[in-house]
């Protein structure tokens, strides 16, 4: 009994020794993980103004999908942008497709040799769109993982919901990102308001296109800026609303008590256009001329007249106009109230009795020239209403 045992003991290990070296002599290769690779730039489409995206789904160094996306210009020198999204076909190195332009609805073939060069991928073939035919020759090209990819895609809006104050956002800007399908009755819409909605924010970007939401760029009466946010939030297809960066500039702002300065809950605007004229007319040796109060952005406009020391003979006029804004430090409830003004905007003309000298003013090209020496006006308004200045240095109020 016991030399059977032994046998069978002995029998199962060389059993067991004969199965592991087979799994040791015949192993399965793994198959190789899909992996995600990016080009982001094709040379040569749309006269070098393409933005392009081509996604490969490789195994190993397979191809086993891809997709071109190209966002273009719809017509040669337009804003106006087109795009159109391929499935290609893979047939070794070969990549075509065929699809249809999303906004004109244009045919697009397309034809790709890839060609991989050391480190880098050659693209050759041809790309129709319509009746037009572009020949692709693009060198040197390199490719970028799923993680460089989307890294390089984030962008900000800068639209703040809910900012603590008014330091990094303006009062009266305000940013609306909308899907692109609602953007054209939400822009309807404010034809109702007593607002302005800033013209390069029209344009539908290659990122608008792909994200399919567009933000717009709006500029209202800070004392209306809080309930227009609030009425967008309500409306179909806006994905974010809130305050954004505009024209106010810390180093030129001041903040001071609000008490003296309001009638209930409304600011005495008049009062304070009175005060900031008197004080700039000192400080720029110069007489107010007007203050007018921009209904749609809540901007003050101020303009004085000064003889201008160009050529005193002729008793020419100088014209200064100098923009400002006054708003609450700070979203909701405040009893502080921030004042900005802008650097002065110089014309001069000949406003003497009688036959007058035409001038035009020099043009720098498109350089923009020196601001104007204000002689220390952000300083004067300070004293004037004990308010504070802006420390540059330190993010603070000094």
């Amino acid at each position: 009994m016991r030399a059977l045992l032994l046998c069978l003991i002995g029998l199962m290990t060389a059993l067991s020794d004969i199965a592991f070296a087979q799994m040791k002599l015949s192993p399965k290769a793994a198959p190789a993980a899909n992996e995600v690779r990016y080009f982001t730039s094709i040379d040569g489409l749309m006269d070098g103004n393409a933005d392009v995206v081509l996604k490969e789904t490789r195994q190993g160094k397979t191809i086993t999908s891809a997709v071109l996306d190209v966002c273009y210009p719809a017509e040669k020198g337009s804003d106006r942008k087109d795009r159109f999204v391929a499935n290609l076909a893979v047939n070794g190195q070969t990549l075509t497709g065929t699809t249809q332009s999303i906004s004109d609805k244009l045919p697009v073939t397309v034809k790709l040799v890839r060609k991989p060069t050391g480190d880098t991928f050659e693209f050759k073939g041809q790309i129709g769109v319509g009746q037009a035919l572009t020949e692709v020759i693009s060198t040197d090209n390199s490719d970028l993982s799923e993680k460089e990819f989307h890294d390089n895609q984030t962008t900000d809006d800068g639209i703040a919901a809910a900012p603590k104050d008014f330091t990094e956002v303006s009062p009266n800007s305000i940013g609306v990102r909308v899907k692109l399908d609602a953007a054209v009755d939400f822009l309807r819409g404010l034809k109702e308001q007593d607002v302005e909605v800033s013209l390069s924010s029209l344009t539908v970007s290659c990122d608008a296109l792909r994200a399919g939401e567009q933000t717009i760029n709006i500029s209202v009466d800070p004392d209306r800026a809080a309930a227009l946010i609030a009425k967008s939030k309500s409306l179909p297809g806006v994905v974010a609303a809130g305050w954004t960066s505009g024209i106010v500039e810390m180093e030129r702002s001041i903040r001071f008590a609000a008490a003296d300065w309001r009638d209930g809950d409304r600011l005495n605007k008049d009062k304070l256009a009175a005060a900031i004229s008197d004080v700039l007319a000192k400080t720029l040796s110069a007489k107010a001329s007007s203050s007018t109060w921009n209904v749609n952005t809540g901007k003050l406009k101020l303009t004085f007249k000064r003889p201008s020391q160009l050529f005193p003979a002729l008793g020419l006029t100088e014209t200064i106009e100098v923009p400002a804004l006054v708003a609450p430090d700070k979203p909701g409830a405040s009893d502080r109230l921030m004042l900005w003004i802008g650097n002065p905007v110089i014309s001069t003309t000949d406003e003497a009795a009688g036959p007058r000298l035409n001038l035009a003013e020099d043009s720098s090209g498109d350089e923009e020239g020196e601001p104007k020496d204000d002689n220390g006006s952000v300083d004067a308004l300070a004293k004037e209403f004990k308010g504070q200045r802006w420390d540059v240095d330190k993010s603070v109020w000094k």
